[in-house]
């Protein structure tokens, strides 16, 4: 059965639409989480703690917040878990009051919009241009409203690109003198080649109206799972995050599921090797593809190519987000994700095959 138009979903990573589709298992490039699976430290935690689930969770998850905050070194006090990234965002777009400005980057991750479009918030938008690779505008910190709210991501998602400190701090001083709230999505943060010193975490004490993101969901391969968390100085700000959702937004087999993975840490080094190694491999496939490609830093590489690439590729059994509805991307732009090499020459293969269709020199 086909999945019905209203209940279409809008981001990568939707397998089962494939499924219904084609009855088959996608070779999934669509959503950007770790190629190496769940950690086995975490397979076996939560195979171990299953039988404890007849139990409430603890809703504040004090024990994971606790060892979140020694692994980021920060108190476990700024710290709040939920249900992904996704669910603190909402929560934290639910404390503002209806109606309040924002500014938004285009493209971004549509559940920014989303939530501030339910609460009624008057958005504005910063466009990044193709020509500037998708790089904030010089005069971005000068758009920042006052008394609102923004979302800024690094790695920015879709295009992989990263604002440079200089310009973060602008931003964050900016926004401080305009009492305008500042969520730094950090959900791709880990990937990075060397992400130790550049983190916004550091100006968190510096910044009370700073909130950063994290996900265990991307860099650990838990998106089934379910885990994000968020940071801030500021306990009152925090507070009314926690009690903008239900109580019980982490499982009890997610917080086991977390503390194994802050554990591993050579799994985290073992994904970042792959990603500095596969990332510029793909991107220069790509290129002597054809295809316009943006330079990132992520796990995942947007890239400019034929409008019926990505429903030519899924014929073929693999999965490539396509990126016309992200707000400032037309048809023709999509999204990959850094996988393995093995998938990656498989990728690049089928992406090279479907290619010879579209200019006429094969035959489908």
């Amino acid at each position: 059965m086909m999945t019905d138009k209203k209940d279409t979903l809008i981001h990568g990573g939707d397998r089962q639409s494939f499924l219904e589709k084609f009855g088959r298992e996608p070779l999934d490039f669509s959503a950007n989480v770790s190629p190496l699976g769940v950690p086995e430290t975490v397979r076996k935690r939560v195979a171990f703690s299953l039988d404890r689930q007849d139990r409430y969770p603890d809703p504040l998850c004090r024990r994971l917040r606790r060892k979140i905050g020694e692994r980021e070194g920060v108190p476990g006090e700024w710290v709040l878990c939920g249900n992904g990234a996704a669910d603190l965002i909402w929560r934290i777009v639910m404390t503002m009051e209806q109606g309040v400005p924002a500014l938004l980057t285009a493209p971004a991750f549509a559940e920014y919009e989303a939530a501030l479009r339910f609460r009624k918030a008057a958005v504005h938008y910063a466009m990044l241009r193709p020509e500037r690779n998708f790089d904030l505008p010089p005069d971005y910190p000068e758009q920042i409203p006052e008394g609102g709210i923004l979302f800024l991501c690094r790695p920015d998602n879709p295009t992989g690109r990263m604002p440079g400190e200089e310009m973060c701090r602008n931003v964050l001083e900016t926004a401080a003198d305009r009492h305008t709230l500042v969520v730094m999505d950090e959900s791709f943060f880990p990937f990075l080649t060397d992400p130790a010193g550049s983190s916004a975490l550091c100006r968190l004490e510096e910044f009370p109206d700073l909130i950063v993101l994290k996900a265990f969901t991307k860099i650990y391969g838990m998106a089934g799972i379910r885990l994000g968390c968020c940071f801030c100085s500021d306990p009152s700000r925090l507070n009314a995050v926690r009690n903008a959702g239900q109580p019980w937004a982490v499982s009890g087999i997610a917080q086991e599921a977390g503390l194994a993975a802050l554990e591993d840490r050579a799994y985290v080094e073992r994904v970042r090797k792959l990603i500095c190694t596969e990332r510029p491999f793909l991107e220069n496939e790509l290129k002597n593809a054809g295809f316009h490609v943006i330079p990132g830093a992520a796990n995942y590489i947007l890239f400019q190519g034929p409008r019926e690439l990505g429903k030519l590729l899924a014929r073929r059994g693999i999965l490539i987000r396509d990126c016309s509805n992200y707000r400032g991307l037309e048809p023709g732009w999509f999204r990959t994700a850094v996988r393995t090499r093995e998938e990656n020459r498989k990728l690049i293969r089928e992406i090279r095959a479907v290619k010879e269709v579209l200019d006429g020199n094969r035959c489908e």
